[in-house]
């Protein structure tokens, strides 16, 4: 009955972590996915953080929520990267969960955030 129990406990645990968690990626993989051409960015810290300064190629969510579908690309496989403002930040969520209702399979969180984009000295694009 233990053993049981505890493989139920086990698999519940395991599926409410990846239910709403999406893997980290790094602030150098990133980068690397954005030269290569091959990540879609959501940007979640709404309209004026977005004007102050964004990852460059990110879109801004706020705006786009009705129309992400259409301005995220065709391939469900291609890798979309939802960032806020740093590591204490969950509204990552938002454009993850949107993206992946849409049918993404591959999202990752850029936990950084902006805030760690920008300390490390990265280029920020401002609208």
């Amino acid at each position: 009955m233990k053993i049981a129990l505890s493989i139920i406990c086990f698999g519940l645990l395991a599926a409410s972590l990846s239910a709403d968690n999406y893997p980290d990626i790094s602030i150098k993989e990133l980068q690397q996915a954005i030269l290569r051409g091959e990540v879609a960015l959501i940007d979640v810290n709404g309209a004026k953080s977005y004007a102050r300064g964004h990852i460059p190629t990110a879109l801004e969510f706020s705006s786009s929520k009705a129309k992400l579908a259409d301005l995220l690309p065709k391939n469900k496989d291609t890798l979309v990267v939802s960032y806020c403002g740093g590591p204490g930040c969950r509204a990552y969520r938002r454009g993850a969960d949107a993206a992946a209702k849409l049918g993404f399979k591959n999202i990752k969180h850029l936990s950084a955030g902006i805030s760690g984009w920008k300390r490390s000295g990265a280029n920020v694009a401002r609208k």
